[in-house]
């Protein structure tokens, strides 16, 4: 299939490990410039120096926290100016804040929402100028099943990327008719370091594969975690002119996890 993405421009943030780090690689691949972001200087001058050396389309790294909302703009107008325009946002920041009801407190339930919805938010919002000039637009954000899939275990998670998949829809009902795409990927449980640290919370004395296949065979039907890769395919496809009737979808990466419909 041939997804014609070369020469687009495209923002991601959360980009040096995980999910993020694989939509880099995978955007790279399809011929794209890419600029990223995460908090760390170090992290992101490593990962932009390995990346850069390997052979593609150009990328930069920016440090910048996605919940300040200064650092945002500053990051949105580096990177186009830095790409030469923007094509693609890729709203892949988050973490998780564990903790049931009564024991998450006003800064968890904030800082959830400022990592999750508010980056979201304040990411499409300072990119809008630059997709209202792209012929291809495209916003795509990384959510979760757990905002169909309620669970107290993540209850955080749970409500605000409830919300989160609100904002994907709206923002395509309403920019539509701009020809900015919005389109929502909601992943299930998805080989990332964020995984080993939930695993040394919640049983640390079970390695990371038994965790992994513990939970695995539970929740997730085709009984395995997935692959940042297996996320990263379906973004580029997203981006892609093959996706170009395709907006205000909200499509699950989870090998069939979640009992909803």
């Amino acid at each position: 299939m041939k997804l014609n993405l070369t020469g687009r421009r495209a923002v991601v943030t959360g980009g040096t490990k995980g999910i993020g780090r694989a939509v880099v690689e995978e955007l790279r691949g399809e011929g794209v410039d890419v600029a990223l972001c995460a908090r760390g200087t170090e992290e992101v001058a490593a990962a932009a120096t390995a990346l850069s050396a390997e052979p593609g389309p150009r990328v930069f790294g920016f440090a910048a926290d996605v919940t300040d909302p200064d650092a945002v703009q500053r990051f949105v107008d580096d990177a186009a100016d830095a790409l030469g325009g923007l094509d693609i946002l890729i709203n892949n920041a988050g973490g998780a804040h564990p903790g049931t009801f009564e024991t998450l407190d006003d800064a968890a339930w904030q800082g959830d929402l400022d990592v999750k919805l508010f980056s979201q938010i304040r990411c499409t919002r300072a990119a809008l100028p630059y997709l209202r000039q792209s012929p291809a637009a495209r916003v795509i954000n990384i959510n979760a099943v757990y905002a169909k899939y309620p669970d107290p275990a993540f209850f955080a998670t749970t409500v605000n990327r409830a919300a989160c998949l609100n904002l994907s829809k709206v923002l395509a009902q309403q920019y539509g008719p701009e020809h900015i795409l919005v389109n929502s990927i909601n992943i299930g449980f998805v080989v990332t370091p964020q995984w080993e640290n939930i695993r040394k919370r919640r049983a640390p004395e079970k390695t990371e594969q038994e965790f992994f296949a513990d939970l695995a065979k539970t929740e997730v039907p085709l009984g395995r975690f997935g692959d940042v890769s297996e996320v990263a395919g379906l973004v580029a496809f997203l981006a892609s002119d093959r996706a170009s009737y395709i907006t205000g979808a909200s499509i699950d990466v989870a090998g069939g996890m979640g009992k909803y419909v």
